[in-house]
């Protein structure tokens, strides 16, 4: 790794650790490094970098911040597995900064998970495919408790994300979780009737089975309906 310098800049300290952030991102890559494998210690980047071990904790807390990295006590650092709990804070940031509103959440989970869904009747396993029918007939099955219902029409979401075979849909749908918990009640709520919420409910299970039946198109438009209803009965709450 070349030296981190900071020298001119009148915000020495946050150069530096932003500095050495780039130089060990940089050694992750140029080392071929994968998730579990260990990163040099802090002495030995701060030897390598000409900078403070404080300056090397704080690129490393950094790094952790954005689950590039694991931190554990008395531990070398280690590359991260990748998971969606940096961009579901984003996200939930934005929504509660209002830097995004619910109706943008929505177009975009709509366009994705149509993808998801046609690429799921495609390459998901018939364990998979069980899998995501067990969660959409898990919702029907515990309709007098909101909660339950709740947990597993998230779980239908990853789910199909993952039978994707696209470890970045996974990331995404999962970074929508936690926004999807707070709006989630309000949605169930606002329709008009348990006929409606027992529809819905219909949907999902529909959908499981064009992709348990390798239906690619049905799956899509079955996904597209699902998101213009649950759009139509956030607005009907007064949420955009």
């Amino acid at each position: 790794m070349s030296p981190v310098s900071a020298a001119g800049d009148p915000h020495a300290t946050t150069s530096l650790v932003g500095s050495a952030i780039g130089a060990i991102t940089r050694h992750i890559r140029t080392h071929e490094l994968g998730p579990g494998d260990r990163l040099p210690s802090e002495a030995t980047l701060s030897k390598e970098l000409s900078v403070s071990r404080t300056v090397v904790r704080e690129a490393f807390r950094s790094l952790a911040t954005m689950r590039l990295i694991e931190l554990s006590a008395g531990k070398r650092a280690t590359v991260a597995q990748l998971d969606h709990d940096a961009m579901s804070l984003m996200i939930e940031h934005g929504v509660h900064t209002s830097q995004i509103n619910i109706n943008q959440v929505y177009d975009v989970r709509r366009t994705i998970e149509m993808r998801t869904s046609t690429l799921a009747a495609l390459r998901r396993t018939d364990a998979e495919a069980r899998a995501i029918l067990g969660h959409a007939r898990a919702m029907e099955a515990n309709f007098a408790d909101a909660d339950k219902v709740m947990e597993s029409d998230l779980a239908f979401h990853l789910e199909i994300a993952r039978a994707s075979r696209n470890p970045i849909f996974s990331i995404i749908v999962g970074a929508f979780q936690g926004v999807s918990r707070q709006i989630w009640p309000i949605g169930w709520r606002s329709r008009a009737s348990d006929a409606e919420r027992h529809a819905m409910n219909r949907i999902h299970i529909e959908l499981a089975e064009a992709i348990l039946a390798g239906d690619p198109q049905t799956a899509s438009q079955l996904m597209a309906r699902h998101f213009d209803e649950s759009a139509k009965a956030l607005l009907t709450a007064g949420i955009a």
